[in-house]
């Protein structure tokens, strides 16, 4: 049975309140503990000491039927790395146009990957957590409307999903904090099933402005130096960014191969052209389902923005303008090794080893991971 359906299912159990009639009231947990096998080695927040706190979460979801086909609904999420404060997810209300169209508006997460409205709930998939070179974009939330529609297209199963929206937040910018904003987002997702099979596609553009107070003295110097030019191909100032993505679910009760891939990019700015994917291939053995699976994060730094200017820049501007745009440049390769047991219809025990290559410094990453995922 394919995980995200007892997801669907799970989440849908009933809790009754005497209050309101009609309050759904469901959730998600998972606690993890993990370390890195040397103190040399840190991957995905773990070092060599064992940590119970870093990807543990908790998860309370309430949805209300309001009548007439609208309702509202709501996630508070507390994460072990954030102390477990409790924060909104989401929140948004659905009106039910028809029995095959909804619209969203709200709170909403951003659609970029197969696995997005889950990729918190780990009892939906195979492994200790989603892909990270993958699912690493740095935002998985905006703020706007999203419309929803099923159909059947001949023996094809169709869920098609077009968005608009925006987002405003804190992110990390070459090893920096910054805020960005990001706004006309726009969007479709399309996935179609068949039988054992399914193929999604996405594509969400947006104009992305970003304020990073720790470059302010490099774009500062660069103007001064009669280079607003330059400064313009650094700097995040209403920029077309664009995503692609591509999904494929192939699912026969015992194999299970799921890939995907994403591009990315960021139109005038430092911004690395990004190309990530993984390939993920499982069996089950009736409630032990061992995996294997292969990520590779391929983000190539736009050096022709200073190659220009190598020999007429001092070296007070050259070499701080050279590492902002070489910061950009990843080149990893990361094998996961795991195994999940189903000891309870709504828990799930998982291990994973993980071990990630940085072909630009040839060093080597790992960490080992265990932990119990729980619907409720």
């Amino acid at each position: 049975m394919r995980k995200s359906l007892l997801v669907i299912s799970a989440l849908s159990l009933t809790v009754s309140m005497t209050c309101l009639a009609d309050i759904q009231i469901n959730g998600f947990a998972s606690i993890k503990a993990g370390t890195s096998t040397g103190s040399d080695k840190t991957l995905y927040g773990y070092t060599d000491t064992i940590d119970f706190k870093n990807e543990s979460l908790f998860a309370i979801q309430v949805r209300s039927d309001l009548g007439d086909k609208l309702s509202v609904t709501a996630q508070v999420m507390g994460r072990g790395s954030n102390d477990f404060d409790a924060r909104f997810e989401w929140a948004f209300l659905t009106y039910e146009l028809t029995e095959s169209m909804r619209i969203n508006a709200g709170r909403l997460r951003t659609p970029f990957y197969r696995y997005s409205d889950f990729m918190d709930v780990g009892f939906a998939y195979d492994w200790l957590r989603v892909p990270q070179g993958v699912y690493g974009l740095g935002f998985n939330n905006l703020e706007g409307l999203s419309l929803y529609h099923t159909a059947h297209l001949g023996e094809f199963d169709s869920t098609l999903q077009l968005l608009l929206g925006s987002y405003s937040g804190d992110i990390s910018l070459a090893g920096n904090p910054a805020s960005a904003d990001i706004k006309n987002i726009a969007g479709v997702t399309w996935e179609l099933e068949r039988g054992w099979w399914s193929v999604r596609t996405a594509y969400l553009s947006g104009k992305v402005s970003i304020d990073a107070p720790a470059l302010a003295p490099l774009f500062t110097g660069l103007t001064q130096a009669g280079l607003p030019g330059l400064v313009a191909a650094l700097d995040f100032n209403d920029d077309q960014s664009e995503f692609i993505g591509l999904g494929i679910t192939l699912d026969q009760g015992d194999w299970v191969l799921i890939s995907e891939y994403n591009r990315i990019n960021v139109k005038n700015s430092f911004f690395a052209k990004r190309e990530n994917y993984y390939l993920s291939l499982g069996y089950r053995f009736d409630s032990i389902t061992p995996f294997v699976s292969f990520e590779r994060e391929d983000h190539r730094s736009k050096s022709a923005i200073y190659q220009p200017y190598t020999t007429v820049l001092p070296p007070q501007l050259l070499q701080p303008l050279i590492a902002v745009v070489e910061s950009q440049s990843v080149d990893t390769k990361t094998w996961n090794l795991g195994l999940r047991y189903d000891f309870h219809p709504a828990a799930a025990l998982k291990a994973q080893y993980s071990n990630e290559k940085n072909t630009l410094t040839d060093n080597r990453n790992d960490a080992f991971a265990v932990g119990v995922d729980i619907v409720f």
